[in-house]
């Protein structure tokens, strides 16, 4: 286990609720007082990112000889509902730097690969970015266009990808692209890693967003950017097949996000319910109100008990790609209900900005679409019933 001044010891012995105390001090502390801003303004907080980087939450999946915490998909969890809780921008964006970025380097790199890039993204020094989807291509990921042509002692890559987390300010990209134009859709994409500055790799437009506004979302721009073959993970024509795993442990991530947002929205409103008087007592002391905080508190703990089911499975390494779209797809939806009846509980100050109801409700609704839709969600869990 690495240790250093600042860190976090992340013992075997640590035991979750430390962990989500420890997050929730920071969030409280660091991130709660710039809400307000980093939200209005679209301020993507890099220096946050690089000081949960130095406290080891950037790297918590991470074995320590890779610069990680050496911790399990739990703890990871953990720490993305905690941020959440508080702020899901920035709970946003260590996922996407984390399960996705990350994990992808780490599950299908070489040594020296995973040598060269993980130090850096684990402890937070550079910012990941994962490049999958395309303009034409959302939830029909393997109809990308992106072309990467083989020429000499590498690839050269033409193309573009949306709605791409860090876009502009990520540092090491993993890029999917089509490497055999001519074969079979789906078993023709290869994915590279790409590094900041490269020629012909630049950010594009930058996407003025519903919620989470503080992580940054932007198209990228590929120009006869050359890759090295040395850049290339894992084999040839297997990028596609390699980006469905990496997003199995992506739903985990979207899922604690959601759980995250739910508890936010449940923690403002009970703390609202007891203070708010109307008809001279507290809301809360009436049914309506304790029948939806029931409601809410029971959706949480099912949306809870299903993201830690599956965060349990992928550390024994079972498969998981049932159990990740059921809990991406019920805490997807827990956290727009709960946000919503949040609002709802707030009345006329649930509508306004001076209280944080309304920011979990625009927040939530990335839960239903990221990492796939509720109905991609629905489609993979269906399939896998009838074993197709």
């Amino acid at each position: 286990m690495r240790q250093g001044e600042g860190m976090v010891d992340f013992s075997k012995s640590l035991e979750l609720e430390q962990i989500a105390e420890t997050v929730r001090t920071f969030a409280l502390n660091e991130i709660y007082p710039r809400i307000d801003e980093i939200d209005e303004k679209q301020i993507f907080p890099v220096d946050i990112l690089r000081r949960l980087g130095e406290l080891g939450f950037m790297g918590v999946i991470f074995p320590e000889k890779y610069g990680g915490a050496d911790f399990d998909y739990k703890a990871y969890a953990t720490t993305i509902i905690e941020l959440a809780r508080i702020e899901p921008s920035v709970a946003l964006s260590v996922a996407a730097h984390t399960s996705l970025c990350s994990n992808h380097i780490f599950t299908f790199g070489n040594e020296e690969q995973k040598n060269r890039w993980l130090p850096d993204l684990a402890s937070g020094r550079k910012i990941g970015a994962w490049a999958l989807t395309e303009p034409g291509s959302g939830s029909d990921a393997a109809s990308m266009k992106t072309l990467a042509a083989k020429v000499d002692g590498g690839w050269l890559i033409n193309g573009s990808k949306v709605f791409i987390t860090h876009g502009y300010s990520g540092d090491i990209y993993v890029v999917m692209a089509v490497t055999d134009p001519g074969g079979r859709k789906g078993r023709n994409i290869s994915a590279f890693v790409i590094e900041k500055g490269t020629e012909g790799l630049k950010a594009g437009k930058k996407e003025n967003k519903l919620g989470v506004r503080a992580s940054e979302t932007t198209e990228i721009i590929l120009e006869n950017c050359f890759v090295p073959d040395d850049n290339v993970l894992g084999e040839v024509n297997t990028g596609f097949k390699q980006a469905m795993t990496i997003l199995d442990g992506g739903r985990i991530s979207i899922a604690s996000l959601g759980v995250g947002i739910a508890k936010g929205a449940f923690d403002i409103s009970i703390k609202y319910a007891k203070e708010r008087e109307q008809f001279g007592k507290p809301i809360a002391s009436f049914q309506a109100i304790q029948f939806t905080l029931a409601e809410m508190a029971t959706r949480i703990a099912a949306a809870e008990a299903l993201t830690f089911a599956a965060a349990a499975k992928k550390d024994k390494g079972e498969p998981i790609t049932l159990l990740a779209s059921e809990a991406k797809l019920y805490a997807g939806e827990t956290a727009v209900f709960c946000s919503e009846r949040a609002v709802q509980i707030h009345g006329g100050y649930g509508f306004i900005k001076d209280y944080k109801a309304e920011k979990f409700y625009r927040d939530a609704k990335i839960c239903t679409i990221g990492e796939g839709t509720s109905e991609i969600q629905r489609l993979v869990i269906a399939k896998r019933l009838f074993n197709q």
